[in-house]
């Protein structure tokens, strides 16, 4: 796995071992990237479910203001870690060592502000709904931000148009599938 491109290009990144990780290959990561190209530069990016934090880095390298990981399991911290002070990417990097649905609440209680939203959770949890529904009114995300959730190609994409959100956008790959959903604040 590496950085794609940007200032990091081309380096190498750590990845937990074992299968707890999936880590988002090159070439879906270079396609993801493609897609939201326009977006990213300047802006402040969250990656959950940070895995290795390969996501949250290429957006660092590609420009974005600020990333912020979180991510609870030790070893996939300890890469993350690796990773941002590998690729010198660090000044821009936060890193919160929690599980998703406090790391959204610690967010919210700071007054943060993401423009661009990435989660990859396990496959086949259903944890996507509950992060939509804390997402929802958390004050971390506005009209103009974009969701980007990686899932199995067995998941249903139009479940998420729930919580105030709408599916924009579906790219299917072999393995799994991009959803892009905008946040349709009614309150």
């Amino acid at each position: 796995m590496r950085v794609i491109a940007g200032k990091s290009r081309r380096m190498t990144l750590a990845v937990p071992a074992g299968n707890s990780v999936r880590p988002t290959t090159d070439r879906i990561k270079e396609t993801l990237f493609n897609i939201i190209q326009a977006d990213v530069y300047g802006s402040r990016f969250l990656d959950l479910f940070s895995g290795s934090g390969g996501i949250g880095i290429e957006a660092l390298s590609r420009g974005a203001k600020e990333a912020v990981f979180v991510e609870k399991s030790k070893e996939s911290l300890r890469c993350i870690e690796y990773n941002i002070e590998h690729t010198h990417l660090g000044d821009n990097a936060e890193i919160l060592p929690m599980d998703v649905l406090n790391g959204i609440r610690n967010l919210s209680r700071r007054c943060k502000y993401f423009d661009l939203v990435f989660m990859d959770p396990p496959y086949e949890h259903n944890m996507e709904l509950p992060v939509l529904e804390a997402l929802d009114g958390s004050g971390i995300i506005d009209e103009k931000s974009l969701i980007i959730i990686e899932t199995s190609l067995h998941t249903d994409e139009e479940q998420f148009n729930n919580y105030n959100f709408s599916v924009v956008r579906v790219k299917k790959y072999k393995t799994n599938q991009h959803v892009f959903l905008k946040y349709n604040n009614k309150q």
